[in-house]
Parts: structure tokens; C-alpha cells; sequence
């Protein structure tokens, strides 16, 4: 198990920024200035890969397979005038993938952690999953908890209280959202975006380090941007 996750360590150390590189000598010049790398995490089955798709697509997608080791997305946002590009890696939920796709929160900027307010059972397992964001990634890691399928209220299982509680005793951002509906979906990854930002200015990430979850791709002058802001590398939707 040790040696697959080193090697899979080995091989993600680059790959982020070599999808980006990619990416881009299809696409053409940047038309961003920052990408920022975020992990969705999280028991399987709580709508991690819905919520990725709602932002990337602005539609949800109701009949999803469960995902097998990670999905991906992006998506360009801006926060205070500066173009940045959202690198997302969806992980699976289940514990026979723990070991790929822990190599994955390497290198995370933001880490949406998220349960689903209907099942206990996955609140329950957030000290597991935080415990592993906080000892894979690196100090500046935003971390946002998101309780999921706010829909359905009817049959919730973890009042907001409880979970607001959670967070603050843990230093987290906290939302409940809706996949579905889209309710706060936007908010949780640009919220998540505008804290790593205001990291930078403050100079608490180091941008030469690739643990930073950061990298910088100053403009080219006289170069505009993509018309819509919406990226996304893989269609696909995985619950």
C-alpha cells in the first residue's frame, strides 16, 4: 500500500500543471492569471461529483455512477479583478480508493469536505476525513465543509447547528448547499477561492513551493479572455 501511494506521488508531483500546460497549447495563450488546485472529499454517495458539476455546468445531474478514483474539472473565476483558473479534482468515496486518492490532496490549495445532511454516518466520518486533509496537505489548505442536499429537509439528519459547530471548533468554512437546486454551490468554491487569494496577498503561500496548491501565469498584455467562464475537461458527472 506505501509503495503505491509513493508512486503515485511521484507521478502527481507534475501532472496537475502538465494537464494545464495541455490544455493550454490547444487553447492558446493564458487568459488567467492563478491556478488554484481544490480536492472534493468526502463519504461516498454525498453528491461530491454533482456539486462539481453544478459549478462547472450550472445544471445537475440526477442518475450518477459512483466515482472510480477521480473525476475532473475546471473552471475560470475571478476574484478582485484577477482571472484564476480552478483546477478540481473530484475524489471517490470509497475505502478500497483511499490509497490513489490520498496522493491527490498533495498540493491542494482548498479542499471542499463534504457530508450529506441526510445520513448521519457520513457526518460522523468527517474527523477521519479532516484528519487526513490536515496531515497530506499543507498549513495554508482552506478547508470548506459543505453539507450537502439542503433539499431536503425533510428528511434531515444533521441539524446546521451541529455541523456549524463542527466547523468553527475546527477552523473550517461552512455552508450548507444543494447540488440540485444550486443553493450555495457557487458561494462554497468561490469563497474557498477568495480566502487562498487573500493568502497570497498576505503573503502566508509561497508560490515557488508546488505544496502551495498555487501557481502564478502572469497575463499577456493585450490578450483578452475566454467569452464564459465555464471549463471543464470531463463531462462527467460521478456521484
Amino acid at each position: 500500500m506505501y509503495v503505491l501511494e509513493e508512486l503515485s506521488h511521484r507521478v502527481l508531483d507534475g501532472f496537475d500543471w502538465t494537464m494545464d500546460r495541455l490544455y493550454n497549447m490547444s487553447a492558446g495563450p493564458y487568459n488567467y492569471s492563478y491556478i488554484f488546485k481544490y480536492i472534493i472529499i468526502g463519504d461516498m454517495g454525498v453528491g461530491k461529483s454533482c456539486l462539481l458539476h453544478q459549478f462547472t455546468e450550472k445544471k445537475f445531474m440526477a442518475s450518477c455512477p459512483h466515482t472510480i478514483g477521480v473525476e475532473f474539472g475546471t473552471r475560470i473565476i475571478e476574484v478582485d479583478k484577477q482571472k484564476i483558473k480552478l483546477q478540481i479534482w473530484d475524489t471517490a468515496g470509497q475505502e478500497r480508493f483511499r490509497a490513489v486518492t490520498r496522493s491527490y490532496y498533495r498540493g491542494a490549495a482548498g479542499a471542499l469536505m463534504v457530508y450529506d445532511i441526510t445520513r448521519r454516518s457520513t457526518y460522523n466520518h468527517l474527523s477521519s476525513w479532516l484528519t487526513d486533509t490536515r496531515n497530506l496537505t499543507n498549513p495554508s489548505t482552506v478547508i470548506f465543509l459543505i453539507g450537502n442536499k439542503s433539499d431536503l429537509e425533510s428528511t434531515r439528519e444533521v441539524t446546521y447547528e451541529e455541523a456549524k459547530k463542527f466547523a468553527d471548533e475546527n477552523g473550517l468554512m461552512f455552508a450548507e448547499a444543494s447540488a440540485m437546486t444550486g443553493q450555495n454551490v457557487e458561494e462554497a468554491f468561490l469563497e474557498t477561492a477568495r480566502k487562498i487569494y487573500q493568502s497570497i496577498q498576505d503573503g502566508r503561500l509561497d508560490l515557488n513551493s508546488s505544496e502551495s496548491g498555487v501557481q502564478h501565469k502572469p497575463a499577456q498584455p493585450g490578450r483578452t479572455s475566454l467569452s464564459g467562464d465555464a471549463q471543464n475537461n470531463k463531462d462527467n458527472c460521478s456521484c
